[in-house]
């Protein structure tokens, strides 16, 4: 509860590449999220995904699978003393998962599948629940109530975009007050929402130029927290590099939306 308490008292980032491409990357991007950790008062949770299983082409990379994924993120874990989130898409990894990371995140595409919010739940880990890409805010209501209904009311919502026509998102802040009146802390994910899903020939385009924009949008409309994909190469990233933050512009945006 400790750790969920931060999330309502102060800022809270939840940074880290895609995909986990290898132990190195990881590295590379902890560090700098520790040192960040150090300096700013901040909470700050490290990501990244052991299985991207809804990218849009089959022979796009998916990651390490999860139990390489766990080693690889418990390392980082205990490296650089940093609290750690993954997410899962079927409910028997909540319990692997969960051996290691700190929060359990829902991807959007499944904030709706009542059994693997029930089983994310049941490990009495933290639950982020991405906002799905065709619900309004006040949707989501519904999933976080399966979360607290199966006895975990430790609950972040993360507002992420809507789809807006083909290969395209839009964001309606408004969404971020609406899921604030339940009483959640809301995270704006930075990255995500300037994609363009499956709109650059078998794989989702993006523009990273919109990524402060998008934050700053969402501390004028209250958001507790800010989730932002980050890696030191991201035009050769294995997955979403055209949305993800470069690595060395990271500490320039965290500063301006603390200050």
């Amino acid at each position: 509860m400790a750790l969920y308490k931060d999330f309502i008292d102060k800022p809270f980032f939840i940074i880290g590449p895609c995909v986990m491409e290898n132990q190195e990357l990881l590295y590379t991007v902890a560090e700098k999220v520790a040192d960040i950790k150090s300096r700013y008062p901040v909470t700050v949770v490290f990501k990244s995904s052991f299985d991207k299983a809804n990218r849009t082409s089959i022979k796009a990379y998916r990651g390490p699978g999860i139990e390489r994924g766990m080693e690889m993120l418990n390392k980082v874990k205990e490296q650089f003393e940093l609290d750690v989130t993954t997410d899962i898409h079927e409910p028997f990894q909540a319990k692997i998962a969960a051996e290691v990371v700190d929060i359990l995140q829902i991807p959007a595409f499944l904030c709706r599948q009542t059994d693997l919010l029930v089983a994310a739940a049941q490990t009495n880990k933290i639950v982020n629940i991405k906002k799905a890409q065709f619900l309004s805010g006040q949707d989501m209501f519904y999933p976080a109530q399966k979360v607290k209904e199966a006895g975990n009311d430790q609950v972040i919502l993360t507002e992420r975009g809507n789809s807006f026509g083909y290969n395209n998102l839009v964001v309606d802040f408004r969404n971020i007050l609406d899921m604030k009146e339940f009483g959640y802390p809301v995270c704006m994910d930075c990255t995500h929402s300037v994609q363009r899903p499956g709109g650059a020939g078998g794989k989702t385009g993006g523009d990273r130029k919109f990524v402060p924009n998008m934050a700053h949008a969402a501390k004028a409309f209250g958001a507790n927290g800010y989730f932002i994909e980050t890696h030191p190469d991201p035009d050769h990233a294995l997955s979403d590099g055209p949305n993800m933050l470069y690595l060395s512009d990271l500490e320039e945006l965290i500063k301006s939306l603390i200050a």
